[in-house]
């Protein structure tokens, strides 16, 4: 069974740019394609465990080639469950907006959770990392509200496509698509980037 999943980044509902875009590529894809499964996970849905003191002991014992036991152990089996429900996947679709230059905090919380030795990643003391999640492809939604790639540094820099584009290559996934929406917000011009995006969404999804 296929399944494409759609993570989210942002927690505005019906007010986010990046969950409408979202919205636009999975009713085309749903269209398209009804023999795949299409499930959500939502970061800020309750289910994302912390990455604390007890997870990062067990990473290191893993590290180590240690098993991790007590709170550790009950640790990481929460980073491997959740991994668990992001691997079972082999397509994914995120809708990621940009905070303060970067990603959203629970969308580098993901990341902390389920990058760990022998799940999204492999490690040689000579060759490097070698990322495990492959086989896999992403589309990614970026948008921002200020930044455009045509603004100059007062409206923002972005440490948020080449921070996630690189986390996706450093985990072997696959990026095949990429939807961007940057209007300014301030201007005229935010309707017609918006209708943009979104017939680039349509066309994306048609062929993803």
């Amino acid at each position: 069974m296929s399944i494409l999943l759609h993570v989210s980044a942002s927690p505005r509902g019906p007010g986010s740019e990046s969950l409408a875009l979202a919205d636009t590529f999975l009713g085309v894809y749903a269209e398209a394609h009804p023999e795949v499964t299409i499930e959500h996970f939502d970061l800020w849905d309750g289910t994302l465990p912390e990455f604390g003191p007890a997870a990062a002991a067990a990473k290191m014992a893993v590290f180590a080639g240690q098993e991790p036991t007590g709170v550790a152990a009950t640790a990481w089996q929460a980073a491997r469950d959740t991994f668990d429900r992001f691997a079972l996947a082999d397509r994914y679709l995120f809708s990621v907006p940009m905070w303060n230059h970067g990603v959203p905090y629970v969308l580098k919380q993901l990341i902390d959770v389920i990058s760990q030795p022998g799940l999204v990643f492999g490690f040689d003391p000579e060759a490097g990392y070698t990322g495990l999640l492959t086989g896999r492809t992403a589309a990614v939604i970026y948008t921002s509200a200020v930044f455009g790639d045509s603004r100059p540094p007062a409206f923002g820099v972005d440490f948020q496509a080449p921070y996630f584009d690189d986390w996706l290559r450093w985990a072997g996934i696959a990026k095949t698509a990429h939807i961007e929406l940057r209007p300014n917000l301030a201007t005229a011009d935010a309707d017609v980037a918006r209708q943009q995006a979104h017939a680039v969404a349509r066309e994306t999804a048609k062929g993803f």
